[in-house]
């Protein structure tokens, strides 16, 4: 029976519904998510009488056709890349970016992956490194028992100097953006990788040519909004319910159907 196999696909994917709204919620305090939302399409119709053929030898035009649906199927899980809320955290070496880029991390085999998270530390070298350890680029070397490290809004950073008392430029931190940012792909670690549908990354310095600017000791939270989620998940659970009880209904009536024939 054509419903059940209709009703199926629909608790299928209400199911993937449910663990993409279950992954936003567990990452509602994961520094920078970016939250994800399930794209549903139709599946293929089968077109028992066409809208718009001949009815009748006399040229007459049907003004509407029988189509019966096939169920649902998912097509994407894209992700929204809106700007979350800026925390202070009064840690120097964490920087949020303020608008459009990415922080750009070079990886231990030499190529880059793109985060929004800016909770950055310092390795045994000095080096600017994300939680993983891998360097931010341009690498940035904090030179040994030097102070007053500060970095502006277009990412220059500098220290103070032992035996001085005037601010050295050390380096600038970089951003990259991407024609789509949807395009690209999530890596786990808050990590994203390029895509031939996110575009070539165009590095850039922050605060020109409409990048973001960079805010020391703040960090940009998730834009997961809570509220939001669960009133997803209580749509998506009693569509399941609805769904469910349709494949019954089915049931039922194929067990009228079999009854007759005893």
């Amino acid at each position: 029976m054509r419903a059940l196999h209709t009703a199926a696909s629909g608790m299928a994917a209400q199911e993937l519904n449910v663990q993409v709204i279950s992954n936003n919620i567990a990452n509602l305090r994961t520094t920078a998510f970016k939250k994800q939302r399930v794209a549903f399409q139709d599946l293929i119709y089968d077109h028992v009488r066409r809208v718009g053929a001949q009815a009748s030898d006399q040229g007459t035009i049907l003004p509407v056709g029988v189509d019966i649906g096939g169920g649902v199927k998912t097509v994407g899980t894209p992700r929204l890349m809106t700007q979350g809320t800026l925390s202070q955290t009064g840690n120097d070496l964490d920087i949020a970016i303020r608008g459009e880029g990415f922080f750009k991390i070079q990886m231990p085999d030499g190529s880059f992956t793109y985060t929004r998270d800016g909770s950055f530390q310092m390795d045994a070298q000095g080096r600017i490194v994300n939680a993983q350890g891998n360097p931010v680029q341009p690498t940035i070397t904090i030179p040994q028992n030097s102070s007053g490290l500060a970095i502006n809004a277009q990412g220059q950073v500098t220290v103070t100097l032992p035996g001085s008392t005037t601010p050295v430029n050390i380096g600038q931190i970089g951003l990259t953006r991407f024609i789509n940012k949807a395009g690209l792909q999530p890596i786990g670690d808050n990590l994203f990788t390029d895509t031939p549908a996110s575009g070539a990354p165009q590095d850039g310095i922050a605060n020109t040519d409409g990048l973001g600017d960079m805010q020391q000791s703040n960090l940009e939270q998730a834009n997961v909004e809570a509220v939001s989620e669960i009133s997803d998940l209580i749509a998506a659970q009693r569509a399941y319910e609805m769904n469910a009880k349709v494949i019954s209904a089915a049931d039922q009536m194929l067990q009228s159907t079999s009854g007759m024939f005893r």
